[in-house]
């Protein structure tokens, strides 16, 4: 399964990102809880060179709890601010600002020896699309001060958001990187959403979310669709019987396997398959990837 998604509006949105990152204090990033490593931007680390850092692991109500622990260790050791995050909610929300202030503390203590008193810090909201940049922003400011949606690339150009007389952020379209070098980057990217379904084989990459799950979470595959699925099954057997499960049936009566995968993905991606992590911290046992 080979995934490239580029859009043109991508290439001026990186453009734009370095050129406006000598007018911030502070990068946050979002990243999808639910896989972490995989839904970050690599241009943004060369980007934000020398800039403090803040990763939001957004959506961590979709993720597992245990997998959301491990995964801000594991940001913390490699020298970001880390705080779990959902936007919808604004569950950990309040200690955003906190955390804030204590990225920049540096600047804000060389502001003081410079007698510069309550400059606002200013910080750049970054991520690929679909990961609730917009979302987080409304819901950091209490109001609809961005344009939202659920679907990929809403937000096409930056705008300034003043919260309030500590915080300015600058909100960034989100951006992909030209191609997935790692082919799992890119399917589990497709799996959350963040790509184009219209561009997917639905079936295939259904059939790889059920592998994997079957693989980790069997209890949450069985418990959702009240049938015993088979150690080791093919992706064609899941399909199949996801279909049968939910009706999904053409009319000659044969299991529907289009209807099925969506079924599966959408059952995954708005959280009706339980709390689920696709990808680990790459250290030792955690480092589990989905199979190929």
């Amino acid at each position: 399964m080979n995934i490239q998604w580029y859009p043109g509006h991508m290439t001026k949105a990186r453009r734009m990102m370095q050129e406006n990152i000598k007018l911030v204090d502070l990068i946050i990033e979002l990243v999808d809880a639910r896989a972490p490593l995989s839904s970050r931007n690599p241009d943004i680390d060369e980007l934000g060179k020398g800039k403090s850092r803040l990763i939001l692991l957004n959506k961590a109500d979709l993720a597992s709890e245990r997998w959301n622990d491990r995964w801000s260790v594991w940001f913390q050791e490699q020298g970001y601010f880390v705080v779990k995050l959902d936007s919808r909610s604004r569950a950990g929300m309040k200690s955003i600002q906190n955390v804030i202030r204590e990225a920049c503390q540096e600047k804000i203590e060389r502001d003081k020896k410079r007698g510069i008193l309550n400059r606002p810090i200013r910080g750049m909201v970054a991520g690929i699309p679909n990961v609730g940049k917009s979302t987080f922003i409304n819901s950091f400011a209490g109001k609809a001060c961005t344009k939202t949606g659920n679907r990929p690339g809403v937000t096409k150009g930056a705008q300034w958001i003043r919260l309030n007389r500590q915080v300015e952020l600058l909100d960034t379209p989100g951006i992909l990187w030209p191609r997935f070098d790692d082919q799992q980057v890119g399917i589990r990217l497709a799996m959350l959403g963040s790509v184009n379904d219209e561009i997917l084989n639905l079936q295939e990459l259904a059939g790889k979310l059920g592998s994997f799950l079957e693989e980790y979470f069997p209890e949450n595959l069985q418990e959702r669709y009240q049938t015993e699925f088979s150690a080791g099954s093919q992706p064609y057997e899941m399909l199949v019987k996801i279909a049968e499960a939910r009706s999904c049936l053409t009319r000659g009566g044969e299991p529907d396997l289009d209807r099925a995968a969506m079924v599966l993905l959408d059952d995954f991606r708005s959280g009706r398959l339980g709390k689920i992590t696709l990808e680990f911290p790459p250290e030792g046992e955690y480092d589990k990837r989905i199979k190929e």
